[in-house]
C-alpha cells in the first residue's frame, strides 16, 4: 500500500517523507527538535514488555509451564547464566536489567518487520503526516540508551571499587609502573581511559543504529518496485512478484538482524559493567 502524494513525488519523496520524524521544536536550533513518533513507540512497547512479563510472572506455574512461560524461562536462565559467567560482582539488578535491555531492544527493532506504509497510513487518517515507527532507528534513542549504560558503568564501578580506586585507575591503567615512572604515565593512562570510556557508549548507539537504519532504508526501497505502477500494464505484475519474493526474503533475514542488535546490545552491556567491576 502506497501514500499517493508520496508516489506523485517519486522514489526521492517518498523515502524522505518515510525517514522524516513527526518532529515539535521545544527551542531554538536542531538539538531541541523532539521526535514525537521516537518517543510514543519506546512508552507504548517499554509498556507492552512490562504487561507481558507481568502476565508471566502472574500465571506461572511449578507443574507443566506454557509455550509462553517456557520461553520467558528460557530466555531468563539463559541471560542469568551468561552474566554469571561475565559479571562476578554482586549486583543483583544486572541479569534484570540486561532481560529488560535485550527484549526493549527486540520489541522496538521488531517494528521494522510491520509494512512500511501500514501504520503511517493510518497515522494519516488522523492528521500525522509524519511516522516513524522504528525507534532504534533514531540515533537519539541509540544513544539515549547508551549513555544511560555508560552512567550504569560509572556506577557499578564506584560501587564496586570506591571512589579512590575507581578514580585512581584512570591513572594506572593499562600501563602500571612505580616511583618517577607512574607519574610519567599518567598521562597516557589518562588518555587511553578517556577513549575508552567515549567509545563505549558511540559503539552502543552507533552499531544499533546503523543496522537499523539500514534495514529500514532496505524496506523502503523494496516498497518503492511498484511505486506509481498502473495496474493495466504487465510489467506491474511481473516486477510486483519479485518485490514481494524480495520481500519475504529480507524480511526472513531481518528477524536475524533485529534478533542479533538486541543480543550484542545486551552482551555488550554485561560485558563494560563486569569490566568496569573488576579491579586492575
Amino acid at each position: 500500500m502506497m501514500l499517493e502524494e508520496d508516489a506523485a513525488e517519486g522514489v526521492t519523496g517518498y523515502i524522505k517523507h518515510h525517514l522524516t520524524h513527526l518532529t515539535v521544536d521545544v527551542g531554538q536550533g536542531g538539538f531541541w527538535a523532539l521526535h514525537l513518533d521516537s518517543v510514543f513507540f519506546t512508552l507504548v512497547l517499554a509498556f507492552v514488555l512490562i504487561l507481558l512479563l507481568s502476565l508471566a510472572a502472574r500465571r506461572a506455574t511449578s507443574g507443566v509451564p506454557g509455550k509462553f512461560q517456557a520461553a520467558v524461562e528460557l530466555l531468563v536462565e539463559f541471560v542469568d547464566d551468561m552474566v554469571k559467567d561475565t559479571f562476578h560482582g554482586s549486583n543483583k539488578f544486572i541479569a534484570p536489567l540486561a532481560i529488560t535491555i535485550f527484549c526493549l531492544v527486540f520489541l522496538e527493532n521488531f517494528m521494522d518487520i510491520l509494512p512500511v506504509d501500514a501504520l503511517p497510513a493510518a497515522a494519516k487518517l488522523f492528521g500525522v503526516t509524519h511516522l516513524r515507527t522504528v525507534t532504534t532507528a533514531d540515533i537519539n534513542t541509540t544513544v539515549g540508551m547508551a549513555l544511560g549504560v555508560f552512567l550504569l558503568i560509572q556506577y557499578v564501578g564506584i560501587k564496586e571499587k570506591g571512589v579512590g580506586l575507581f578514580f585512581g585507575e584512570w591513572f594506572t591503567a593499562p600501563f602500571h609502573a612505580h616511583g618517577f615512572f607512574k607519574v610519567l604515565l599518567a598521562p597516557v593512562n589518562f588518555l587511553f581511559r578517556v577513549i575508552e570510556e567515549a567509545v563505549r557508549p558511540l559503539s552502543l548507539s552507533m552499531r544499533l543504529f546503523g543496522n537499523m537504519y539500514a534495514g529500514e532504508l532496505i524496506f523502503l526501497l523494496i516498497a518503492c518496485f511498484t511505486l506509481g505502477a498502473a495496474l493495466n500494464h504487465f510489467s506491474t505484475y511481473f516486477i510486483g512478484f519479485w518485490q514481494i519474493v524480495a520481500g519475504v526474503v529480507w524480511t526472513g533475514f531481518h528477524y536475524l538482524i533485529i534478533t542479533l542488535q538486541a543480543f550484542i546490545f545486551m552482551v555488550l552491556t554485561i560485558v563494560y559493567v563486569g569490566i568496569a567491576a573488576e579491579k586492575h
